[in-house]
């Protein structure tokens, strides 16, 4: 018997549904469950929701965020009502589910209730994970809303990802890198394998970034999966024209990707990439009819502010400054560190004082020779069994120091990311203090954790 809503009752639902179905972003490879067969069950049991709007899916290493945000802004910007499913979330696990046109929209409480409410035998039954359970919460929830279109993004990998149940109009991959390993395989072309599963039979492809390691991989993928469709008769070079590498052509508005990227919301430097996959998708969608014309660049300028996009090289502190980025990877924080270095050699700040905290799953070790020189440094971990400990950190850096003749100048760990921020602004004060025209900056990242954590202590 389904009970009534109450904000005690669906805190303690969330509760449950967090610890009797676990997320990976809480506790890592766990809650992996690869397979389709329980999401293809319960989505016929739910009567395929998915079936009655357009889907882009998106896959890839790092960017995905960013790419499925680009285009429910550039899509949005269009007319179309434009569902949004990301992960992980920051504050709320309500922002990965999200409806944008005018404005941004999560999922009611609400809704999440009653979903839950009326599936949770079924949930129990096929003990499924939290990602499935969210997924079909999103599918469900955007038929409701009979939106046009929804931008679906991957969770891990591709091939048995709880997302792949869809058919899309447009799938995007944007880039591999080694992250997941474990799960996904210890080399490029076999990650390649797993995020070309989302490649359907007559769908486009876009590929944001291209690499002698992974090309053939998604050649292999188009050709092979198309080779059957009657419609093609064998064709090769029909089949492969629905396969684009971004970063080979030059789609409609890059030549002023200068100025749009001059003037976006998301000013971490890797957006370059992302926004040239974005242009190459809207190009593909465009051959569909899925026409953005006017306000196409406003759109994509005002990324984060008209999708709610949070965690991306967000500012959240004007003194000191202070940004925030979920790049977690060597894949991505190389571009993160690399522009952290580059804003203090211009003289755009003076210091750069740099909180970091790690997952235990990760390896650390292969980001230590990014890190920035002459940063300070403070090393923390966010709550929870995933983090590695800021002492472990800590070791691992002053390590790598010793190893590589590196100075590890002024080095600092904090049990806790609210002690780690406390430190941060409390050195970023004394550097203030001893010369007034200085301009500090701290940057916060390495985990999910530890922006989430960070950007909680601000609210």
């Amino acid at each position: 018997m389904n009970e009534n809503f109450s904000e005690e009752r669906y805190q303690e639902m969330i509760q449950k549904l967090f610890v009797r179905f676990p997320s990976f972003q809480k506790v890592g490879a766990g809650a992996y469950k690869p397979g389709m067969a329980n999401m293809e069950f319960a989505d016929q049991l739910m009567g395929h929701p998915h079936r009655g709007y357009k889907i882009v899916h998106v896959a890839g290493t790092n960017g995905k965020g960013s790419v499925s945000n680009m285009l429910t802004s550039a899509l949005a910007a269009s007319g179309l009502k434009v569902g949004l499913y990301t992960s992980p979330h920051i504050l709320d696990f309500r922002e990965r589910i999200r409806v944008v046109s005018g404005s941004f929209t999560l999922i009611p409480k609400e809704d999440v209730w009653s979903f839950v409410q009326q599936w949770r035998e079924t949930f129990d039954h096929l003990d499924m994970s939290f990602f499935e359970i969210t997924t079909l919460m999103a599918l469900d929830w955007f038929s409701k809303q009979k939106v046009d279109v929804v931008v679906l993004e991957t969770g891990l990998g591709g091939r048995l990802d709880s997302t792949n149940i869809v058919t899309p109009v447009l799938s995007v991959i944007t880039n591999i890198g080694l992250d997941h390993c474990d799960m996904l395989g210890d080399t490029l072309s076999e990650i390649a394998f797993e995020k070309a599963g989302i490649i359907k039979p007559k769908v486009p492809v876009v590929v944001g970034e291209s690499h002698p390691e992974t090309d053939p991989v998604f050649e292999r993928k188009v050709l092979y999966t198309n080779l059957p469709e009657p419609s093609f008769m064998g064709n090769r070079n029909a089949i492969m024209s629905l396969l684009t590498f971004a970063d080979k052509t030059e789609p409609a508005l890059w030549e002023k990707s200068d100025e749009i990227l001059a003037g976006m919301d998301l000013q971490g430097s890797y957006q370059k990439k992302n926004l040239r996959t974005v242009l190459a998708a809207l190009e593909a969608l465009s051959r569909q009819g899925m026409t953005c014309g006017i306000g196409l660049k406003e759109a994509l300028m005002l990324t984060a502010a008209r999708t709610g996009f949070r965690g991306r090289w967000e500012k959240i502190s004007d003194a000191p400054y202070t940004i925030c980025d979920i790049g977690h990877n060597e894949h991505g924080l190389k571009y993160n560190f690399a522009q952290l270095t580059k804003m203090v050699e211009s003289g755009e700040f003076t210091h750069l004082i740099i909180v970091y905290g790690s997952v235990a799953d990760k390896d650390v070790d292969a980001v230590m020779h990014l890190m920035p020189e002459n940063a300070i440094f403070v090393f923390t971990q966010a709550s929870g069994k995933r983090a590695l400990p800021a002492g472990e950190v800590t070791k691992k850096y002053l390590a790598f120091c010793a190893a590589s003749g590196r100075k590890s100048g002024d080095v600092h760990a904090a049990g806790t990311v609210v002690e780690a921020m406390r430190i941060a602004e409390k050195v970023a004060a004394s550097i203030v203090e001893s010369d007034a025209a200085a301009r500090p900056m701290i940057y916060v990242g390495g985990s999910t954790y530890v922006v989430s954590e960070a950007v909680a202590s601000r609210v």
